[in-house]
Parts: C-alpha cells; structure tokens; sequence
C-alpha cells in the first residue's frame, strides 16, 4: 500500500459493502486463499492458519498450535475494496522466500520478530498488510504461503480453527479453573484447540492509517493458557499497549514470575502508537492470573 493521506482518505470514504457483495467477496477470498474462514463482528472475514505441522517444544511443554503457533489473516471490506491484516507463524528457512514473494505481491511487511525464547525449533512471526481487491490480495498471501509449510485446504471435523463461529464448537473440557480465570482477568474465555483463550479490547478506537482496527485484526489483549498438569498451565499471548503503560506492565509481569520475552510493533501506522509485549510461563494458574490481572491493571482497557 502506498501510505498517503489521499488513499488512506478515499478508502475510508468507499461505503461497506453490502452483505451479498461481502459474501461474494469472502467466497473468492477463500477460493483464492485455499482455507475458508470466519465472519467476525466488525465485518472482518478471519482466516486461521494454524501451524500444525509443526511440532515446538519450550521448557519441556509440547506448544499447541492454538496457545502459540496461529497463523491468521484478517479481511475487512471497505467497498469493492479490502484491507488485509495478518500474523505469519515461520520457520527460520521459510522466512526469506515467502518475504520475497509477498513484497513482489505488494504486500507490506509490517513486523518480524520473535514471540518465544528458546523455543525448538524457533519460530518467528511476520505481520502483514495490503490494500486492494480482497480476492487479488488472498491470491498474492496464497502465493507467499506455498513457500512455507503452512497447511492450506480447509480442516478436518477433528481439526481446531483459530477463530471459530460463536456456538460452532461444542464446549471442550479443560484441566482448568476457568471460571477462576474469567472471574480475575474480567473477561469471558473460550476453549480452542485444547488452549484457554481470553481477549479483551482496549478502550481507545485503534486505527491504522486512518482506517479503524477491530478486535478480529488483533487489536486486543490476548492471554492464553494451555494446561500442563496438577493445576498448572503453560501462558503466553500478547499485551496492546501505549508506550506509558509498557513498563509499568513488564515490571508487573516480572515481579509474578512471567518472562517478558518480546517487546515490538506490529503496525506501522498505528493510531495511538502501540508496542506489543509478548510473554511466557508455566506456573500454577491461579498464581499466573493474578500475575496478567496486576499487569491489566496498568492497561486502559475496555471495562465491561
């Protein structure tokens, strides 16, 4: 995407499209994608892409694709337009080729960097960013994806999407006090693919390039905990945070025993400026919820 006020202005000024247009559209973004996906609130089609191919050891915790390793992408149409969000999960070897080809796709890298240390094998996370046609835009991320490893086609009745359909999913059972969880975090979780998930928005409208980021384009806290046995659970996510809050929310984390193990952006042209704190931890889950509550607490996010 050229990043210019007049484009970022016209996009903003196309009207949404209706919603036979915006079936239309997810349609050809999942035929020229090869993985069909979801409609969000905030007209947002996310498509997850989880790693699970891959199998990642940290600490001795054999990582879920859904706690660590989700690909996703994220379309919102705006017209007969789309802007495209994404979150690339790569091996080392994979990340020169499927950069190459993106950017010959004019797909804007926005971020690469770790979540995870010590990780094996290590993976690194490319976020992206493109403007256009939603079906050429699927077609160019297809491309840049066939260099990886990443499982495209759609999945199996026994397999876990990223971001299912509110109510497609029968409740999973988890070793887990979820409703401990829920209760001190102050959000409602939801079961995925064996992991505990718990997003919760921030209270500012995040923007980027002018043009709004809903939750579904990752612009919430996201906390995950997957249980690794006797009341204990392996955690990692991302904070969203202003550049006042990152180090009140590290020292936070840090003095409850959870590692800090990225600090990053994700966006370029984000509005307000945000950094993005990764991190990690296989304690008891009481003791690590009460650990993200005093970080949340440092965080201006929505209240309920």
């Amino acid at each position: 995407m050229v990043r210019t006020t007049l484009k970022a202005a016209a996009l903003c000024m196309v009207l949404p499209m209706a919603a036979g247009a915006a079936d239309a559209n997810w349609a050809k973004v999942a035929d020229a994608l090869g993985k069909s996906g979801t409609e969000m609130p905030g007209g947002v089609y996310r498509v997850g892409l989880p790693r699970t191919d891959l199998h990642v050891k940290l600490d001795g915790v054999d990582i879920k694709p859904t706690l660590a390793l989700g690909s996703w992408l994220a379309f919102q149409g705006q017209g007969d337009m789309a802007m495209v969000m994404g979150d690339l999960v790569l091996t080392e070897d994979e990340v020169g080729p499927v950069m190459r080809k993106l950017a010959e796709n004019s797909i804007e890298i926005t971020a690469l960097h770790n979540h995870l240390l010590r990780a094996q094998p290590a993976t690194l996370y490319m976020h992206v960013l493109g403007h256009g046609n939603p079906a050429k835009l699927a077609a160019a991320l297809h491309d840049g994806l066939a260099l990886s490893k990443t499982p495209l086609g759609n999945a199996t009745a026994s397999a876990s999407p990223q971001a299912p359909a509110a109510g497609s999913e029968q409740p999973a059972r988890l070793d887990l006090d979820t409703a401990m969880i829920d209760q001190l975090l102050g959000a409602k979780g939801k079961a995925v693919g064996g992991v505990y998930q718990v997003g919760i928005p921030r209270a500012e409208t995040i923007k980027d390039g002018g043009m709004e980021v809903p939750v579904a384009m990752g612009s919430a806290e996201a906390i995950n905990f997957q249980p690794t046995g006797g009341g204990k659970a392996a955690i990692t996510g991302d904070f969203v945070l202003t550049a006042k809050e990152v180090n009140p929310v590290l020292r936070a984390l840090r003095e409850s025993g959870i590692e800090v193990t990225a600090v990053h952006n994700h966006m370029l042209d984000d509005q307000p400026r945000l950094f993005f704190m990764h991190f990690w931890a296989n304690d008891d889950a009481a003791k690590l919820a009460k650990g993200l509550r005093a970080a949340l607490d440092q965080v201006n996010v929505a209240r309920s």
